[in-house]
């Protein structure tokens, strides 16, 4: 962790950089990786660790180096531990942020504020930051890092102490996706099955129980599965028949099958047919559909699904005022997407500027608000697990 010394001089030397950095939402198309919102630990990547209103530039990466960003852990404190991981196109890795269980990789437990390459990890395909640990694809076998204290990592070894290198998950090979959540992990494998290890508590596991797991175990009587998406301690997975199916923790409708109670293994969402992708956000749920429309359920307090109301959902609604949704993401209490006219847009709380439009005022009814402009160039987007940061790529 970063002494609060070091942390005091960053704050203090950023004030200018930030005047450079920052993009106001009429400015055109550049090149970085932006990111706003929370910044305590330095999880934004732009050397300081002052909070966000606008969208301020990553520190060196551009939009055309990356493959794939995944913002990991929580709020503002030192304990929420946020972080970031970005995979590059040429198969290297990047992180940056809080590192109190070693969840940079980078074999210290100390924060850094700005993006550092992971050390001897190369020819990855695919990474996925979770609360407090991370995972990366490479040669279809599974490396993971961070805590280990839920057997999280898959590594079937020592709980007490936190992991500050990458180290291989047992037992697991062509795999193509990987999930990290609160406390456990998630594999899609290329035969279409879904494998999962670490904290079983509200099912998050899918295997029938709620036991927790150091070694990878089959989501039984789960198929031709074409991607899956991780929440906090919930699931989704599409289905090659445009089924999507869910299970982990239910109190806040994220299972979308009309129930607040949690299931330990597979169960529908209802009411969703010709679904093209899916998202998890902290304790939502998404589904892009075949005809460009949106649907939305689960956790809705604070107004993140964006249908007007603050009532949480147990079931998908169609989203009417949102179209062109290319990428969505949400962490605590806010949600933001980036729509194919290349713009970013927020809905929800804004009182930590997680929506990014200069302001720290929380659109009202089914209004959104806009991060980035139409033409920005971009085609991704991605926040912190339970936090309030966000990141456009």
């Amino acid at each position: 962790m970063t002494p609060p010394l070091r942390l005091t001089l960053l704050a203090a030397l950023s004030l200018a950089a930030l005047t450079t950095t920052a993009l106001p939402a009429h400015a055109g198309t550049d090149p970085w990786v932006r990111a706003w919102g929370e910044n305590a630990q330095g999880q934004l990547g732009n050397g300081s660790v002052l909070a966000q209103q606008t969208p301020a530039a990553v520190t060196g990466i551009t939009r055309d180096d990356v493959r794939e960003l995944s913002g990991g852990g929580g709020g503002a404190a030192a304990a929420a531990n946020p972080f970031a991981v970005a995979l590059l196109k040429d198969g290297t890795v990047k992180s940056w942020g809080n590192n109190a269980t070693g969840q940079l990789g980078n074999g210290t437990l100390t924060a850094q504020p700005f993006p550092a390459t992971v050390s001897g990890l190369s020819g990855v395909s695919e990474v996925s930051a979770g609360l407090n640990h991370a995972l990366a694809v490479k040669g279809g076998r599974v490396l993971a890092w961070g805590s280990n204290a839920s057997k999280q990592l898959g590594t079937g070894q020592d709980t007490t102490n936190p992991y500050k290198n990458p180290i291989p998950v047992q037992s697991l090979d062509k795999v193509r996706d990987v999930g990290a959540g609160c406390d456990f992990s998630v594999a899609l494998r290329q035969d279409g099955t879904v494998w999962t290890w670490g904290k079983g508590d509200n099912g998050r596991l899918g295997t029938g129980n709620n036991t927790t797991r150091e070694t990878p175990q089959k989501v039984p009587d789960l198929v031709d599965v074409e991607s899956v998406a991780v929440g906090c301690d919930h699931v989704l997975a599409l289905t090659a028949d445009g089924v999507v199916k869910a299970w982990g923790k239910g109190a806040e409708g994220q299972l979308g099958n009309d129930s607040t109670t949690d299931s330990n293994k597979p169960v529908d969402v209802a009411y969703l047919d010709a679904v093209a992708r899916i998202f998890a956000t902290s304790a939502s749920g998404f589904a892009v559909l075949d005809d460009g429309s949106l649907a939305g359920w689960g956790k809705n307090t604070d107004r993140q699904l964006g249908d007007g109301t603050n009532a949480n959902r147990t079931t998908p609604v169609v989203l009417d005022t949102l179209k062109g949704v290319q990428s969505i993401a949400g962490g605590a209490d806010f949600t933001v997407a980036a729509l194919d006219d290349g713009s970013v847009i927020g809905w929800g709380a804004n009182a930590a500027a997680q929506l990014g439009d200069g302001t720290t005022t929380a659109p009202t009814g089914t209004a959104t608000v806009t991060a980035l402009p139409p033409g920005s160039g971009i085609t991704h987007v991605t926040t912190t697990m339970t936090g309030k940061s966000a990141f456009a790529y």
